[in-house]
């Protein structure tokens, strides 16, 4: 049954949870503080969601997948090594200015482990998107053009900067620019690019 609102109420819960946990991280989050902002009432938060930690592993991996699937998106429309690493620089950027709330998720939050709520299926989903990746990867490390590291160091190397850029931007701290984008871009190329790779 809809709410008066159109919404269901595990939509309420989740988008309320999204501006709590955005705003005041999920610890300090108060089980009492979801229902506020959700406006359903004890029974129904419990129909859908058994505890605290159940609604932030369902909206951590909702959120995850989310972000995978448009990172993928983007690096497929890209043949060329360059092209992809820098076209996902921007994209990381743009993603994040167009969904802050669920990027200061992703970005500041640990992710949920196995044995807690959304464990399993962020350890799946994030086990798929690197197979994904390294499909992408693995016939530019052949032909010379990208280094063959690890995922964690590739993480690091690609897009370890440009989360840096996005927690001074989220604390309100920096406004990155066009230019400085464009920076990390070409910064990731340098640091994933084998020596000798076109420059």
């Amino acid at each position: 049954m809809k709410s008066v609102k159109g919404r269901d109420g595990r939509t309420r819960i989740i988008e309320g949870a999204l501006r709590r946990f955005s705003q005041d991280g999920v610890s300090a989050t108060t089980l009492a503080s979801l229902r506020d902002e959700s406006g359903v009432s004890v029974g129904s938060f419990y129909h859908h969601f058994a505890s605290k930690e159940h609604v932030f592993g369902v909206l951590y991996a909702e959120t995850l997948n989310m972000y995978q699937e448009a990172f993928l998106a983007e690096l497929c429309r890209h043949e060329e090594a360059r092209a992809g690493i820098e076209a996902i620089v921007a994209f990381h950027m743009a993603w994040c200015g167009e969904h802050p709330e669920r990027a200061r998720l992703l970005i500041s939050e640990r992710p949920p482990r196995r044995t807690e709520p959304g464990g399993t299926e962020v350890a799946e989903s994030r086990r798929a998107f690197f197979r994904q990746v390294s499909d992408w990867w693995r016939p530019h490390m052949k032909a010379g053009l990208l280094q063959p590291v690890h995922p964690t160091m590739c993480y690091v190397l690609w897009l370890g900067p440009a989360q840096e850029m996005c927690r001074l931007w989220f604390s309100g701290a920096h406004q990155p620019t066009p230019e400085e984008i464009t920076g990390l871009s070409q910064a990731a190329w340098q640091s994933l690019r084998q020596p000798g790779a076109p420059d």
